[in-house]
């Protein structure tokens, strides 16, 4: 995983992986948002609802435990040995949208995560033991907030940036 010396190193790469992987989505067809083939594991809609998932968990954690309240990680009702049933609650939750409400959300999350960067101290941020949702999320690694943030933006936004273009491939 990579290693930040700053915030807007931090910030700079969410963006330019955002960017690139937001804009495969401008050229498919709302009519195609649900089509789902063989060779690809999510549809345009559930590759975009898996993002606006785990964005949305990383501004819950810490809203959550910013307001006083018990983070469960990953989320209530679900524990990290069994990631499938969370993927498809994300699925239900999010998949309906249409792709450009899917696209304004994930947008308005990578906002409110820049917005979490900048409020946090740079040890908040870059040094373990730090907040207790990112103690307790991992019970044998120790992790700072910003490889949780790192995992759920950069990471995933290349990994699916592959998947959705070889749907679009392969679909349009």
């Amino acid at each position: 995983m990579r290693t930040y010396g700053n915030r807007e190193e931090l910030k700079a790469e969410i963006n330019k992986k955002f960017e690139k992987y937001i804009s495969e989505f401008d050229d498919i067809p709302e009519n195609l948002k649900d089509k789902r083939v063989e060779e690809v594991d999510r549809t345009p809609a559930e590759n975009l609802a898996y993002q606006v998932g785990w964005t949305s968990l990383v501004i819950k954690w810490e809203e959550d435990e910013k307001n006083g309240l018990e983070v469960k990680t990953p989320l209530e009702g679900f524990k990290w040995n069994n990631l499938g049933d969370l993927y498809q609650y994300f699925t239900e939750t999010y998949a309906h949208l249409s792709l450009k409400e899917l696209k304004e959300k994930l947008r308005e999350n990578i906002e409110s995560i820049y917005i979490m960067i900048d409020s946090l101290s740079d040890d908040e941020l870059f040094k373990p033991h730090m907040r207790k949702w990112a103690d307790d999320a991992t019970k044998t690694a120790v992790w700072e907030v910003y490889k949780f943030i790192h995992i759920n933006t950069v990471a995933p936004f290349g990994t699916f940036r592959t998947k959705i273009r070889k749907w679009k491939k392969i679909a349009l």
